[in-house]
């Protein structure tokens, strides 16, 4: 299997940096140098895709419903009856099949600013439900909903600007993939075995990316020509590390979390 070498991460970032960070500032360095690289080259190799240019975000991509198509085939796409997924553009095919086969789809708002979004395919109009698996489309077409609202879930997908094949991935930096996974689990909607997939380019395929206790991982890594089961499978973040919230301590979401878990 060819993975992609990002050698011009290398040329400024000591490869010992990647395999053996020293301590957490390197990690950031080494995952900045990282996305950086990916966003540049899939936009040089105009391999990007609207919206653009792709610097910022979980990157679209050519041949993102190649990708998604592999996911279709899988037992866990199968087995699932409710989904959670990311807001992004290249995982919107996704979104959109599950509304078609009749899936719940729980779709988290953009930096989880209006919390989660449930999108009930019976409730929507057979003709309009490609376009409610869109961010515009899905706060016309579903409903903000408290946390007590929200089903179990039986499959999470989740955007990546990178991966490797130990499932470690990237995101746009926010901690936002992580910060919508750790609710979950908090909540008991989700457990470590809940299967997590992504949607990406190949060339998106890293050699290696560090990881640290909150980093969501991957099972199932799809591309526009290949799929990949992750294993062994890779350790899931267990809740959230309140520590680390900074900020996003005063999101909604969050202080509505801190209420349910209280009042147990």
């Amino acid at each position: 299997m060819k993975i992609h070498v990002f050698s011009e991460v290398l040329d400024k970032i000591n490869w010992c940096k990647v395999l053996y960070p020293a301590n957490k500032d390197e990690i950031k360095e080494v995952k900045k140098s990282i996305r950086e690289y990916i966003w540049r080259i899939m936009e040089e190799k105009n391999i990007a895709r609207f919206p653009r240019p792709v610097y910022g975000r979980i990157p679209n991509f050519i041949g993102a419903e190649q990708a998604a198509e592999k996911v279709f085939k899988t037992s866990v796409w199968k087995k699932a009856e409710v989904i959670k997924a990311n807001p992004d553009s290249p995982q919107q095919p996704l979104r959109a099949r599950a509304l078609i086969e009749g899936k719940m789809l729980v779709m988290a708002s953009p930096r989880l600013k209006k919390g989660f979004i449930l999108l009930d395919p019976r409730k929507i109009p057979t003709s309009r439900l490609t376009y409610a698996s869109t961010i515009r489309g899905a706060f016309i077409y579903g409903k903000i909903v408290s946390l007590k609202e929200i089903p179990p879930v039986d499959l999470v997908v989740t955007g990546c600007v990178a991966v490797d094949l130990a499932g470690n991935r990237l995101g746009k930096g926010g901690g936002y993939a992580e910060l919508e996974y750790a609710i979950l689990r908090e909540l008991e909607l989700i457990n470590e075995n809940t299967p997590v997939v992504t949607t990406i380019h190949d060339i998106q395929i890293v050699e290696k990316i560090p990881r640290e206790p909150h980093d969501l991982t991957v099972d199932i890594i799809a591309t526009p020509t290949k799929l990949i089961h992750v294993n062994p499978r890779p350790p899931k973040p267990t809740g959230i590390i309140w520590e680390l919230l900074g900020d996003k301590i005063e999101l909604d979401v969050i202080k509505e979390l801190r209420r349910i878990k209280y009042s147990k």
